[in-house]
Formats: structure tokens, C-alpha cells, sequence
């Protein structure tokens, strides 16, 4: 390979496939730029990032021990509830919001020290094709933190269910992101009850609901009357949409309700399971009976009926060719080429879903190496590549403001379909006002640091650096506005 070719693919390797160039980082791609990427492909999975040691069972414990204390503090001498109008006790509407709020702020604590801590493994990473590839699949599995029960949970989800099988088998990752606490709180999966199930038989004669160790909802409110518990669909359908084979898959309605029958039992800990446990099957919430998905006859069997729906959803080849669409998207173009496709989705198949071995075709299409950048930065990928291209240690509070500005917000996708891959929603007008915004400032702060801007350029872009930008960049008034001219080219905006 030609030199000046070789200097190319290093710069892509850096800015494409990874999270954006370092200094030194192209160079160190430029002898084997492919073998540079596949060197960061390992069966443990991606690098985790610090959650002040909590895992999302000890912050589940954390916040039911929070609110046992708060009901008790709720409570007269007598141990009984505190009556509205009694001295010193609030009317229980108040109590009910007081809970709530307490919630949010319980949770809400934690999500802004693990979002710090991502972007810190981020702009710090030797691995940034690895890290990449772990963004995608969180992504992929979007749990949000707009809810109360999930903002505490985002973090620990995606290091216990995502990033220890993003080179794995897709069944596997499949498997642990859909049975995590995270994902079944969010998707309202713990609150889902067989029609037809011991519960709903014994709702409807009215008798105690004795045997139900389910966890109190995290964001309930006291004193509400018991509601009559019904089948959800929400985490069925999302398998179904979004994860799984899409919503060109060939799956209906029926397909969505019988699957979420099958999910039926799936639910989260309660102060009555074992500690360890996260995640159990409630047989008495269970839907019972065989269940048809998709033309798919599956047996009588509580949780291993779902596992056997999910084991077989993992191996459609509908699943392979909606997901490899949206990898060869994420990594190449809004519009990806279908020979790309088409050759991630036969590693697939023919690797029973090995995502080490998806990870090597990407690598290894000549697609992926088009000279031309045509995908622009999420305002994630655009803040992390800065960072990494100054060398500056990003703030919690500063990134979290800066991605709230840029329309981000930090493990806040608005929806179970996750954040945008394409252009459109990130390179409206007044979004790049606020990108400059973010360059002049991060110029200002960094640039007196900045001895060489050229340099500075090189190192970031590499050969990708146009000779247009190169002058505008030379001829700078300042240290200051050549960072902010640099975050600000064409090539760096895009990978």
C-alpha cells in the first residue's frame, strides 16, 4: 500500500471507526490501519466505566432501604400511619409528592456521576473503535433516564448488560439487556400481569393478594387504591421494532400480544427475594399455556418460554439484516450500501451471530473505507473528539451542559428507539451556531496550552486535513480561535 494511502486509512481508522484522533493516535494506525482496529476486538467485551462501585441491584436495595426509612418517618409513636390534620403530619397528596420528588432526586444524583465518568473513558481510551462499537449497542438497547425508576440505572446497565457481550453472540447480548431491571422498569415490564394468571384470578375475586412478593413501583404513590394488574406490551413490541427484527420483520399485532404473554413472570427483586437476585420469574403473574409467534409454535414453560422466543428472535435472519443495516449506518453512511449490508449480514449468518466476527467484516469492507467523510457527528461524538483532539480532561457539569445546549441530553434519548444516526435531527442551523459556541469555548480554555496549532491539526486529522483548512487554520489570529477553527472544518465535523 502506497504511503500517502496508508496515511489515509490511519486517519479514518481514527476518526470513523473510533471516537476521534488523539495525538499520536493516527500514527500509531498508520502501520496496519485494519490491524490497528482488529487489535481492539476481544471476547471479555468492552471497558467499563466507574459508577462509584455501584451496580444497579445495590442502587435498587439503596433506594427501597431510602424509602422504608422515609414511610417510617411518616409514622406516629403507635406505629401507625400519620393521619392527615394530625399535628405535625402533612395531608397524604403532599406525602405522595414528597415520595416522588424524593425519587427523582434519589436517582437523579447518580445519573450525572456516571454520564462523567463515560465521557472521561471516552476522551481517555486507547481503544476507540472499542468504545465505538459498545456506544452503538447501547444505543441499540436504549434505556432512558426521563424516567424516575430508570435515571439511577442507565450507567450500570449498560456496564452489566451491553459492554461484556458487544463481541459476543448477539443472543447473548440480546438476553442480558432484555432481562435487565433497567430495561424492565423502563419498558413497564415489572408491572406486566397474565390476564389469565394466579394474580388476575385473585384480583378479581377480591381476595388478599398474599404470595405476591413483586417490589413496590419505585415511583408510586402512597395511599393509591390497588389498580386492577393488566398485560403491558411495551417491552414485547420494542424487542420485536426495535431490537430485534424490525418493524418490516413480518410480525403482527398477535405476534406482539402473544410474545407479551410469554414475558409474562419477568419481573424485578423484591425486599422479600434474595439479596443477590435482580431480576425473577413470578410463576403467579405468569400468563400460562403454549404461545404462537410468528408461526412459531413454543410450549408451556415460564421462563424458559421466553428464553426459547428470544434465542430464536436472535436467529432470524430478519434480525441479521435489520441490524447489520443500522451498524453499516451508524459506521458508514445515512444511506448504507447495500453490498455493505449484505456482507455484514453474511458474517452473521454464517457465524451464528458472532458480533467479533460482524466487527472484523466492517473492517475489512472496502465501503468502510471511502475517502469521502459523509457522517456527521452526534453532538456526543462531536464533544468526545474535541476533547480527545485538544487533550483537555473534560467536567461533569460542562459536558452535561454543553449536550443539554446541543439537543443531547446525556442517557436521555427520547424514546426506546434511542438517539438519531442520521444527519438531519443534529446539522439544523441554530445546532451549529451552538457547536461553534462550544469550539470558542473550549479554544479559549485550551488554546494558550496549544504551542503549534498546525501541529495540533495534523495530529487530529491527519491526512483527512484539506488544504483549505490547513490556511484558515495557519493564518488564525490566535492560539484560541485556531482550536475553534479546527473543531469547526468540515473534516473534523464529520468522520
Amino acid at each position: 500500500m502506497a504511503s500517502s494511502q496508508r496515511d489515509l486509512e490511519a486517519a479514518i481508522a481514527a476518526t470513523r471507526f473510533g471516537l476521534g484522533a488523539k495525538a499520536g493516535e493516527i500514527a500509531a494506525a498508520s502501520k496496519d490501519p485494519r490491524g490497528y482496529l482488529k487489535a481492539q476486538i476481544r471476547r471479555e467485551g468492552a471497558e467499563t466505566f466507574e459508577t462509584g462501585g455501584d451496580t444497579s441491584a445495590e442502587r435498587l436495595a439503596e433506594f427501597r432501604e431510602y424509602r422504608r426509612e422515609r414511610a417510617m418517618l411518616r409514622t406516629d409513636a403507635d406505629g401507625k400511619p400519620a393521619e392527615a390534620g394530625a399535628t405535625g403530619a402533612k395531608p397524604a397528596a403532599a406525602d405522595a409528592d414528597d415520595a416522588v420528588k424524593a425519587a427523582q432526586q434519589f436517582f437523579r444524583r447518580k445519573g450525572p456521576l456516571d454520564v462523567q465518568a463515560r465521557t472521561l473513558l471516552g476522551t481517555t481510551t486507547e481503544a476507540g473503535f472499542r468504545e465505538r462499537w459498545a456506544l452503538f449497542w447501547a444505543n441499540h438497547f436504549s434505556v432512558s433516564a426521563v424516567k424516575v425508576q430508570t435515571a439511577g440505572l442507565v450507567g450500570p446497565f449498560e456496564n452489566e448488560a451491553i459492554r461484556p457481550h458487544v463481541f459476543g453472540r448477539f443472543a447473548d447480548l440480546l438476553g442480558a439487556a432484555e432481562t435487565h431491571p433497567a430495561m424492565l422498569l423502563y419498558l413497564d415490564q415489572a408491572q406486566s400481569v397474565g390476564p389469565n394468571s394466579q394474580a388476575a384470578e385473585r384480583f378479581e375475586r377480591g381476595g388478599p393478594r398474599r404470595g405476591l412478593r413483586g417490589p413496590t413501583p419505585l415511583s408510586g404513590r402512597p395511599g393509591e387504591p390497588a389498580r386492577k394488574p393488566g398485560l403491558n406490551e411495551n417491552l414485547a413490541r420494542e424487542i420485536l421494532e426495535l431490537h430485534t427484527v424490525g418493524i418490516d420483520g413480518g410480525y403482527g399485532q398477535a405476534d406482539v400480544t402473544e410474545f407479551a404473554r410469554a414475558l409474562t413472570g419477568l419481573s424485578i427483586a423484591g425486599p422479600r427475594d434474595p439479596i443477590q437476585d435482580q431480576v425473577v420469574f413470578r410463576d403467579q403473574t405468569h400468563e400460562p399455556g403454549e404461545r404462537t409467534i410468528m408461526g412459531v409454535r413454543y410450549r408451556p414453560g415460564g421462563k424458559d418460554q421466553t428464553n426459547a422466543i428470544l434465542t430464536d428472535l436472535a436467529a432470524k435472519p430478519a434480525t441479521a439484516r435489520f441490524v447489520c443495516t443500522k451498524i453499516a449506518r451508524h459506521f458508514v453512511a445515512d444511506d448504507p450500501p447495500p453490498a455493505l449490508v449484505a456482507r455484514l449480514e453474511k458474517s452473521w449468518n454464517a457465524s451464528g451471530g458472532d458480533l467479533s466476527r460482524v466487527a472484523e467484516s466492517l473492517i475489512d469492507a472496502p465501503e468502510a473505507w471511502s475517502p469521502q467523510p459523509v457522517k456527521f457527528k452526534t453532538p456526543y461524538e462531536f464533544i468526545i473528539s474535541s476533547y480527545r483532539a485538544v487533550g483537555a480532561t473534560p467536567r461533569g457539569p460542562q459536558v452535561n451542559q454543553a449536550l443539554n445546549s446541543l439537543g443531547q441530553r446525556p442517557f436521555g434519548a427520547p424514546s426506546p428507539k434511542g438517539w438519531p444516526d442520521e444527519a438531519a435531527p443534529w446539522a439544523a442551523s441554530d445546532a451549529i451556531v451552538k457547536r461553534m459556541q462550544f469550539a470558542q469555548g473550549l479554544g479559549a480554555l485550551m488554546g494558550p496550552n496549544v504551542q503549534d496549532p498546525m501541529a495540533l491539526a495534523e495530529n487530529a486529522l491527519g491526512a483527512r486535513l484539506s488544504p483549505a483548512a490547513a490556511t484558515a487554520i495557519s493564518r488564525a489570529e490566535s492560539r484560541a480561535e485556531a482550536v475553534a477553527l479546527l473543531l469547526m472544518t468540515p473534516e473534523f465535523q464529520r468522520r
